[in-house]
C-alpha cells in the first residue's frame, strides 16, 4: 500500500532533508528524512523508506512537504498521523495522511512547487523569529524588486542562480509566478515554478536584494539571466528566511486541497 503524507517542520536543528548527502554533515541521522523514516518504521514495525517532493537545505523550513512511502503494515490513517508524530522530534509533525495509487510519486507527480522568503527590513537584527527570517538593514524598495523579478517568468536557463553543488542535469526551469511585496517591516518574496535548482530561490533573493537597496537597477536581473554566470549574481540569501510552502498536484490524486492545483 502506498501513502502520501503532508508534513511540516522547523529545519533549524537539522542538516537538511536528505539522509546521506548533506555537505559538511557527518551524522546522517541529523537529517529530516532519517527522523521521519525512523518514526514511520516504529509505527509500521518494519523498515520504511520515503520519497519527498523537494529536498530542503539545512535551516530551511516547510509548511507542507509531501512524501510518499510503501508498506505492507496495516494501520488506520489516524495511527499513521498520530503514531508517527508521537515518535518525531518536536520540530517535525505529520499534518495528514492519505492512501494513493501505486503510481503516485511525491516527486515526479508534482506539477509545481512554492516557496516564500521573508526579509526583516529594519536597522536592528531580529531577536524574535530570527530562525524564520532573513535580515537586511538597508532600506529596500519592494516595488523595484517586484518589477525586476518579472524578467524571470517563463521557461528559462537559470544557470546564474544555481549553486556550484547543483546536481541537476540542466538549468532550465519554468517559473510560473514571482512576487515581492512589503508588509510592515518585512519584505516578502513568493515564487512558484515547476521545479527549482539547488539554492535557486535563495540566489534569486540575494540578487533582488541588490536591486532593492539601489546597488543595481531593476533591468540587471534580466541581464543576469542572459549571462548564465553565477559569479556575476548576488550572494546566496541565508537559509533561515526560506519556507517551502509545498508542492502542487493534479486533483486526480485525491490529496488535500492545499496540495492541489487550481483547475
Amino acid at each position: 500500500m502506498r501513502f502520501a503524507l503532508g508534513i511540516e517542520y522547523d529545519g533549524s536543528g537539522f542538516s537538511g532533508w536528505q539522509r546521506l548527502s548533506q555537505p559538511g554533515t557527518t551524522d546522517p541521522d541529523a537529517s529530516l528524512q532519517a527522523a521521519l523514516e525512523t518514526a514511520l518504521s516504529r509505527v509500521a514495525d518494519a523498515p520504511v523508506a520515503t520519497v519527498c517532493a523537494g529536498r530542503t537545505d539545512a535551516g530551511v523550513h516547510a509548511r507542507c512537504q509531501v512524501v510518499h512511502f510503501d508498506t505492507d503494515s496495516v494501520r488506520d490513517l489516524r495511527g499513521w498521523i498520530l503514531g508517527t508524530t508521537a515518535n518525531l522530534p518536536p520540530a517535525l509533525a505529520v499534518r495528514w495522511c492519505v492512501p494513493v495509487d501505486p503510481d503516485f510519486s511525491a516527486r515526479f507527480s508534482a506539477r509545481a512547487r512554492r516557496y516564500r522568503y521573508r526579509i526583516l527590513n529594519r536597522s536592528a537584527r531580529p531577536g524574535l523569529e530570527r530562525q524564520y527570517l532573513g535580515w537586511d538593514y538597508r532600506p529596500l524598495d519592494a516595488e523595484k524588486m517586484h518589477v525586476a523579478a518579472q524578467a524571470l517568468l517563463g521557461e528559462r536557463d537559470f544557470s546564474s542562480f544555481r549553486s556550484a553543488q547543483c546536481q541537476a542535469s540542466h538549468a532550465r526551469r519554468n517559473l510560473h509566478d514571482i512576487g515581492v511585496r512589503r508588509s510592515g517591516d518585512e519584505v516578502v518574496v513568493e515564487v512558484q515554478g515547476n521545479a527549482f535548482l539547488h539554492h535557486m530561490v535563495r540566489n534569486i533573493v540575494g540578487s533582488l536584494l541588490l536591486v532593492g537597496c539601489g546597488e543595481r537597477p531593476p533591468e540587471w536581473i534580466a541581464e543576469l539571466l542572459e549571462r548564465r554566470d553565477r559569479t556575476r549574481a548576488g550572494p546566496t540569501a541565508p537559509s533561515a528566511g526560506l519556507l517551502f510552502l509545498g508542492p502542487l498536484y493534479p486533483r486526480r490524486w485525491g490529496l488535500p486541497e492545499e496540495a492541489c492545483l487550481d483547475d
